[in-house]
């Protein structure tokens, strides 16, 4: 693998939650290493200045403002980014909300918005650019799909176990996705963060689960979301012949 900045040149990158924390860092790494990057969320302020910036540093930034939920919105999507960028041959999939409380308080409503996000999203997103992802191997050699899942998948943790689950079945579905895309050329990655520093915590609103994210941000230092843009650019750019199936990434005091 080469560290040259235009490592992902000639490459057609789609990012959802692109707004803000880890899928803006990605963006930016993405668009700094030569991709022309379709930026994926619902706030369009944030994205048309991030689009700005991405242009003014001399990248492509294609603003496209969407909710993941919603699947005809991101086939409608798909098709404007093929029209104004070409195929996409990497989508990292990131939209995600994390929502807290103890189970017996049946914050269903809070249940629901994290399943129609976490894992209904994550499927309209592969609904839509899976074609391209599969069209672009094709011809290319390769394409990338990376899911943005949690170290929640491998773990417990008390008044997080909607949100726990959702990220379960994004690891296991993105192991499973490999069956089917590995052998038509396209990598399936499944990245499980540990703690980051993100808008992801101010979600939160159960004070047992404030108290307990006060306290570890008190006892050590988080990722930053430029440390999961980093793994995602790397696992992107090395050779075809190599997917890094699932990647965690720990702050290096978390355990």
């Amino acid at each position: 693998m080469t560290n040259s900045p235009a490592r992902h040149a000639n490459r057609v990158a789609v990012v959802t939650g692109a707004s803000s924390g880890i899928g803006e860092a990605t963006a930016r790494r993405l668009a700094a290493s030569g991709a022309a990057v379709a930026l994926i969320a619902r706030r369009a302020d944030r994205l048309e200045t991030l689009a700005k910036e991405i242009d003014r540093d001399g990248g492509t930034a294609l603003v496209l403002t969407a909710d993941v939920a919603d699947a005809e919105a991101m086939r409608a999507a798909a098709a404007e980014v093929e029209a104004k960028l070409g195929r996409a041959d990497l989508l990292f999939n990131n939209a995600g909300v994390m929502l807290a409380a103890p189970i017996d308080e049946l914050a269903t409503a809070d249940w629901q918005r994290m399943i129609d996000v976490n894992m209904s999203g994550l499927m309209n997103a592969i609904g839509a650019f899976v074609p391209h992802l599969v069209a672009s191997a094709a011809e290319k050699g390769v394409a990338d799909l990376v899911n943005t899942s949690s170290i929640g998948a491998q773990a417990v943790f008390p008044s997080f176990a909607v949100y726990v689950a959702s990220k379960a079945y994004v690891t296991h579905l993105s192991k499973n996705l490999r069956a089917d895309l590995g052998p038509k050329g396209v990598r399936v990655a499944a990245v499980e963060p540990g703690l980051v520093e993100t808008e992801l915590q101010g979600h939160v609103t159960d004070p047992g689960a404030i108290e307990w994210l006060d306290g570890v941000r008190e006892t050590l230092t988080w990722l930053k979301p430029e440390d999961i843009a980093e793994t995602v650019a790397f696992l992107t750019s090395l050779p075809a012949r190599v997917n890094l199936q699932q990647v965690t990434v720990m702050p290096t005091a978390q355990v």
